[in-house]
């Protein structure tokens, strides 16, 4: 299907905050899209640009990112997921910090969130109209490997889209939309080095061979696509979103001030392009 404007989000744990505040900026001053590609963190976080809540991730994560059943050591060795699914996928949504899930469902945009099918080592992109009923999706998109257990769906296993399309750019070309927003989770000129070998994805994964090959070639995918990304942003052809200074930032940061921080980035950064955005839109 065709889109007319397409917004891609990265995904980057929590760098994907820095994404949240260039979305808070998008709902305060109507910036819409008609269809999202989000990956990992960029769908957790992006879900609520589709909701409509203004602020929502920032808030629940600097409330509960030191609750030790939130996310870290302690939901890894005693439930083997880096990110715990009770509270982050029942506790936090439906109670702490409710998702408007009725908002997101009326809101219309398309929204893709990427995982990865073990079996394939492909990605998929899974249209989540009903934010309740495919939640798992979400989690699965955001389920990083080696510290996370796979999510199984309709009997696929699943683990993180950002291992098989890090930034879904060639993917969305391929829909042909008029218009491509990308909102990138490092600065620009970054690129990824070959950080996780073969030998230690076949410990892991080792039946699963095409995911292991996948993961290995993850550094690859991503420099290739960050090449094709600034090729079409230098002949204008897109807006690329990205942090303009660099914020040392652990996947899994405790530090609130540095949330607030780069997520404070995010929303500068967007208001400091907003003029262009708009007339990039309406052009």
């Amino acid at each position: 299907m065709s889109h007319k404007t397409t917004l891609i989000l990265e995904g980057g744990a929590m760098r994907g905050l820095y994404s949240a505040g260039v979305l808070d900026v998008f709902l305060k001053n109507d910036i819409n899209v008609d269809s999202i590609y989000a990956v990992s963190a960029g769908a957790l976080f992006g879900l609520n640009y589709k909701s409509r809540q203004i602020g929502r991730a920032l808030r629940y994560n600097l409330k509960y990112v030191n609750n030790k059943n939130y996310m870290g050591f302690y939901s890894l060795i005693t439930t083997g997921n880096i990110m715990n699914k009770d509270f982050c996928f029942n506790k936090l949504v439906y109670d702490l910090d409710r998702l408007d899930f009725e908002t997101y469902q009326n809101t219309p945009v398309d929204f893709y969130a990427v995982v990865t099918n073990l079996k394939t080592g492909k990605p998929e992109y899974i249209k989540i109209d009903d934010a309740k009923k495919d939640i798992e999706y979400f989690r699965a998109s955001g389920s990083m490997p080696f510290v996370s257990k796979p999510v199984e769906i309709n009997g696929n296993l699943y683990l993180d889209g950002g291992i098989s399309d890090p930034v879904p750019f060639k993917h969305v070309l391929e829909t042909q939309p008029e218009k491509i927003i990308v909102v990138l989770t490092r600065p620009a000129g970054y690129r990824k080095k070959n950080a996780h070998s073969k030998a230690l994805y076949k410990l892991f994964y080792s039946k699963f061979p095409n995911f292991v090959k996948t993961g290995t070639n993850r550094y690859k995918t991503y420099n290739e696509t960050m090449d094709l990304i600034e090729k079409y942003e230098a002949e204008n052809k897109i807006i690329v979103l990205r942090p303009s200074e660099f914020i040392k930032i652990k996947r899994i940061e405790k530090d609130t001030n540095k949330l607030q921080k780069i997520y404070d980035l995010g929303t500068s950064d967007c208001t400091n392009k907003l003029d262009e955005i708009k007339k990039y839109l309406k052009g």
